[in-house]
């Protein structure tokens, strides 16, 4: 893999937020951890990019919304949802950054912080496309008007938003794909009707798509 190129290359920051560490309202093992690190890491990229969940009280991806339990699923007008619970509501605390993300400085020099999912009736995990996958959120062409061709993604959950950022950059933006690996943290779900699992099946579609998956020891 070539060396990071500060100019051309960018690295995105899925959902860095309080409530997907320990904690918050759908915590990911493990998702404080990585956060100063990731600090460390856009220190040497100039087009840093954030992601942030940014649900409405009443999202139809939650649980609450259907009487249903947490990580069940049901069928939206859109496909398979599974039923999160009550996450990342605006203007909440658990929807605001992890701390280590503003200590680092990694907040301010964001040039662009994307925020997804504050459509009631559709989730968003992809930072480019929501899961009806043909409502985008503008990053690609923002990305391309940037001349950005690759990008290193990290952040959370391996498994769901940044699975499904990278295969979207590769299959629809025509973006080259970097996921720093331990740089992230996976939900790791169980597959269904033996299936495998979310993290198996994440890296399966990385294979098949030409997604590169990375450590951060590797990075030059």
């Amino acid at each position: 893999m070539r060396p990071i190129d500060p100019a051309r290359d960018a690295l995105v920051i899925i959902d860095p937020q309080n409530d997907f560490c320990p904690g918050g309202a759908l915590a990911v093992a493990g998702g404080g951890e990585i956060m100063a690190p990731i600090g460390a890491l856009a220190a040497r990229f100039e087009t840093v990019v954030i992601t942030q969940d940014w649900h409405t009280p009443d999202h139809q991806s939650f649980a609450s919304a259907h009487g249903r339990e947490p990580f069940s699923a049901i069928d939206l007008p859109y496909g398979s949802q599974v039923l999160w619970p009550d996450h990342c509501v605006q203007g909440t605390e658990g929807a605001d950054f992890h701390s280590d993300l503003y200590g680092s400085g990694a907040v301010t020099r964001a040039k662009l912080i994307l925020r997804k999912g504050y459509n009631p009736g559709v989730d968003s995990y992809s930072a480019f496309y929501e899961n009806d996958k043909a409502t985008a959120t503008g990053l690609g062409g923002w990305l391309r008007d940037k001349s950005v061709r690759r990008v290193f993604f990290v952040g959370l959950a391996y498994d769901f938003c940044v699975a499904w950022s990278a295969l979207d950059a590769v299959k629809r933006e025509g973006i080259e794909a970097v996921v720093v690996k331990d740089l992230t943290r996976a939900i790791a779900m169980p597959g269904e009707g033996g299936a495998p699992d979310t993290v198996a099946a994440a890296e399966q579609s990385f294979s098949e798509a030409g997604v590169t998956v990375s450590t951060l020891a590797e990075l030059t």
